[in-house]
Parts: structure tokens; sequence; C-alpha cells
């Protein structure tokens, strides 16, 4: 390699100062920074020392333009819970990142043609290069064939398989609703009612299903159900209904941790003991979980590491590259304050 001393440093150095410095063409540097198999590994070395030396950082537009990519990663949801929704992003941004894209998220309502027209539109106007689908949106009917006529690159993330998506990292959600009922059947329950979420959303009926057929293995049935939408009111209006039922329940299971604190605001709002006469569990594991009080008992979801497995294999599949499929850690339920033995 030539040396750098009179090369311009720093951030005014150009793609063909480190040609120049190597003395390589611009289009084999283009090829290193590009990670094309093309280059053999002496050279490839060489230019990325100069990169190093000249402190060179390759304009990411001259790139996306010489590559035919924007190197915008989408985010498709429908979703108000700000604490998934976080945890989600940032496992999303952590890898595309690293692989140097960015992220755009856009929230689509839930109508199934105007929701499949939206989310064409927004790739169209973002110039995405492929979408991170979120649930529930990702269980639109028409959505995956959609994308896969437009070629556009989609993961989806669900509690069950959905065909048309390139992939679909999966949230065992029945199994670990079922978790939560064998537990509290374990602890002594037997009056147990449960608010659940939206009867539309495929989470919402995963989990219930779990729950409720666990129960009725061990040859118990819901003291009372409610149908919430995710969302604290819900929660705390269920839990009004429950605890004033003439036999109330010794534990509710809430299908997510945001109607999980709605029970127990109610709980404590009538004065009911949690959990020495009330016992709560929730679904999500998130930092909700953490700060109500008491610290409440939940399933714990992988939302990262979900999110990241998810991008990473998107940006494989939008690079062209191989992989090996990689599983999320299971659901898991987290003990906490809010669950004990039902009450003699």
């Amino acid at each position: 390699m030539r040396s750098t001393k009179d090369s311009p440093q720093g951030s005014d150095s150009t793609i063909a100062d480190v040609a120049a410095a190597v003395g390589v063409s611009i289009r084999t540097v283009s090829r290193v920074l590009n990670q094309s198999p093309k280059v053999n590994a002496e050279t490839r070395e060489r230019v990325q020392q100069a990169i190093a030396a000249l402190n060179f950082r390759p304009s990411m537009r001259a790139r996306a333009f010489a590559m035919g990519r924007s190197f915008l990663i989408g985010m498709v949801h429908n979703d108000r819970n700000a604490l998934v929704l976080d945890a989600v992003q940032r496992g999303i941004v952590g890898e595309a990142g690293r692989r140097g894209y960015e992220l755009v998220v856009h929230p689509t309502p839930m109508d199934a043609a105007a929701s499949v027209e939206d989310v064409l539109q927004f790739v169209r106007r973002s110039r995405t290069d492929g979408l991170v689908v979120l649930p529930p949106v990702s269980g639109i009917a028409g959505l995956p064939e959609a994308l896969a006529r437009e070629h556009i690159p989609a993961v989806a993330l669900s509690a069950l398989p959905i065909t048309g998506y390139a992939d679909v990292i999966l949230s065992p959600e029945r199994e670990a609703a079922a978790q939560v009922a064998r537990y509290l059947l374990g602890l002594g329950h037997r009056r147990i009612a449960m608010v659940g979420g939206p009867a539309s959303a495929i989470s919402a009926q995963e989990r219930r299903a779990g729950f409720v057929e666990a129960l009725a293995t061990a040859g118990v049935t819901l003291l009372d159900e409610a149908e919430g939408d995710y969302g604290f009111q819900s929660g705390l209006a269920a839990a009004e209904r429950f605890l004033s039922l003439p036999t109330v329940p010794t534990a509710i299971f809430a299908a997510n941790d945001v109607m999980a604190a709605g029970v127990l605001k109610c709980a404590g709002i009538k004065g009911v003991a949690v959990p020495q006469s009330l016992s709560v569990v929730g679904f999500d594991g998130s930092l909700l979980s953490h700060v109500v009080s008491p610290a409440l008992t939940t399933i714990w979801r992988p939302f990262g590491d979900m999110a990241r497995i998810a991008t990473q294999q998107l940006i494989d599949r939008i690079e062209g590259q191989a992989f090996t499929a990689e599983l999320p850690p299971p659901l898991r339920l987290v003990e906490a304050e809010s669950s004990g033995p039902a009450p003699a």
C-alpha cells in the first residue's frame, strides 16, 4: 500500500483517495465496501487498512444509488403498547444498524383491504428494502400475497404459522398460556377468571385456547371471562365485573400486562388484597410488570430477540445471503409478587 502521509485525512477523504492509496480501482474499493466476494482476501485487507488510515466514511446515498437499495427497513404495526414497541424497535435497530440499515416505523389500520393498500403505499413512498411485520398486522388476509406480488421481502412475527411470508418468527403463545393455567392450578386455585384480548386477534385466540384447554384437562372451567382490547381500561372494567360476582374469583389471568395492571388497580380500589385474596397473572413480561405494585407474575416474551432474528433474516434475504434459522428463547413464566396460594 502506498503511503497515506500526503493523502487527505478525516471525513474529506473520498473513495478515489482510498483507491489511489492502495493502487486499485474505485470499483475494487466499492466491492470491498459492499462486501462482494469478488475481491481476494489480501486486497480486501489492504483496502480496509486504507479506509481506516484515511478515516474514509462512504456516502450512504451514493452506496444506495450504486446498489439500487435504500438501506431502509420498514416496521409495520398496529400496537398501542409502547413498551412492547420499544423492545421490538430496539431489537430491530440493533441488528439493522450493525448491518448498515436504518428503521422506518409505520402504523397501519386493521381493515383488511385498507391495510394492504396502506402498507403497499408506505413501501412505495419510503422505498424500504423490506419489512418486519408485527402482529396483528401480520395476520391480515391477503397482505403476504400482496407483498410477494410486489417483490417486497417481508418477515412476520406471529403466534401461528402464516403462509406467504419469506419467514415467520413464531411465538408459541398457546403453550405459554397453558403454563399459566397449570401454575394457578398448582397453587390450588379453582375459581379462575380471564380477561382476554380482542377476539379477532390471533394472539388473543391462542392465549385463550391454551388457558382454557389446560384448565379443562384438570376438570376446571372458567368462573367468568371478558373480552378486553389489550388496554388498561378494559382490564379495569373486567375486574370490576369479576369482583362484583356473588362468588368472586381467587385468580385472574389477563392476556397482557396492561390489562393485568387494570386488574390490580381495581383490586386496590376495592380493597382486595393481592396475592392474599386474589392472584393476578399477566402476559408479555414488559417493563410494566416490574413497575406495578405488587410486581406482576407474567409470561415473559423475548420481543428483542424475536425482532433481532427477524431483522437478521430479512437483511440476509435482501442481500441474497444464506442464513441458518435461529430460534428465539422460549416464552416462560416469571413468578413475582402478584400470585400466591389460593385462600382457604
